[in-house]
């Protein structure tokens, strides 16, 4: 495979964003902007983060920059720009390079996303890291330090349905509605509508569920330094989900992680007009909770009226 060569092949022919000046063909990339720009960047390994046991590598592609585009969402931003740098082992090849290339396209573009550069080294194992890069209004951006006393908790979606999607790939889980969990799994939905038409509200505090509920909850309370109280009952789940054990849902659900949906806080007052900006966006939202004041930072985990602490838990790395 010939660097350049394959540059040339993944290189975009048309840019969507006016703030773009120079994409892909310098030392790096030029934009101008009068807004806050929002930056994240993650990095993903072959057997740790993705793996062709469970997805092609346009699902591979689709997946990566989906996470990228749930923290912005998170964050309040509009996605805009994302950078991609490949350290390639000589077993891939370009063909299925360009595979992943033309999943991350495929969402991209359902967000008018421009791919400005990147880097391509070569390496023993396939490693990638997105770069991406969004707008949100000056001071709007949220943070997992807006959580208040008195604040409702809510969550996106479903949660848990990623994990099933794994466990039917990876161990053959019999259920209904298979392939309904595998494409949760492989081709998920950044909640990016809903973080746009929450702009309008002046406080929200959000955090994208990659790690688990648990976790994610968590950071929240730690960075607000309040109680979170989470109902189980109350945690949105797909409507067959029942059909798994009741280990498996309190895990899957709880801890699974990779749902790429958003939990919140936000005041009493405006909880109706997030239920209406959700009903506005076509996206699924559920009150899990409430929010405390609290001596100690923690969140707890509610069941049939019995409470104990809910710790962190799921996938961390450097563990």
């Amino acid at each position: 495979m010939d660097e350049f060569s394959f540059i040339n092949a993944i290189k975009p022919n048309t840019y969507n964003q006016p703030a773009l000046i120079k994409g892909i063909g310098d030392d790096a990339a030029v934009f101008r902007s009068t807004s806050d720009i929002v930056t994240t960047v993650d990095t993903f390994v072959e057997d740790i983060h993705f793996s062709l046991e469970t997805m092609a590598p346009f699902h591979i592609g689709y997946r990566i920059l989906a996470a990228n585009i749930s923290d912005l969402a998170a964050m309040g931003a509009e996605p805009a720009f994302y950078l991609v740098s490949m350290c390639i082992p000589k077993k891939w090849k370009q063909s299925a390079l360009e595979e992943i290339y033309q999943g991350m396209h495929e969402l991209a573009s359902m967000y008018q996303m421009d791919l400005i550069g990147g880097d391509t080294v070569s390496s023993e194992r396939l490693m990638i890291s997105i770069t991406a890069m969004g707008y949100v209004p000056e001071n709007k951006a949220r943070y997992r330090s807006h959580a208040e006393p008195n604040d409702i908790v809510f969550a996106t979606g479903t949660l848990g349905d990623s994990r099933a999607g794994l466990e039917i790939l990876l161990q053959g889980q019999k259920c209904d509605d298979k392939d309904y969990y595998i494409e949760r799994h492989r081709l998920p939905t950044p909640r990016v509508a809903l973080a746009l038409g929450l702009r309008k509200i002046d406080r929200v505090a959000l955090n994208d569920i990659s790690d688990g509920i648990s976790s994610e909850a968590n950071e929240i309370a730690e960075a607000s330094n309040v109680e979170l109280t989470i109902i189980e009952e109350k945690i949105p789940v797909s409507n067959s989900f029942q059909q798994f054990s009741k280990e498996q849902q309190y895990d899957w659900k709880l801890s699974g992680g990779e749902d790429f949906e958003l939990l919140g806080t936000v005041s009493e007052v405006h909880w109706p007009e997030v239920q209406e900006i959700a009903a506005q966006t076509d996206t699924p939202i559920q009150q899990i909770g409430y929010v405390c004041e609290a001596e100690e930072a923690c969140v707890l985990i509610q069941t049939h009226g019995e409470t104990k602490k809910l710790m962190k838990s799921g996938y961390t790395h450097l563990k």
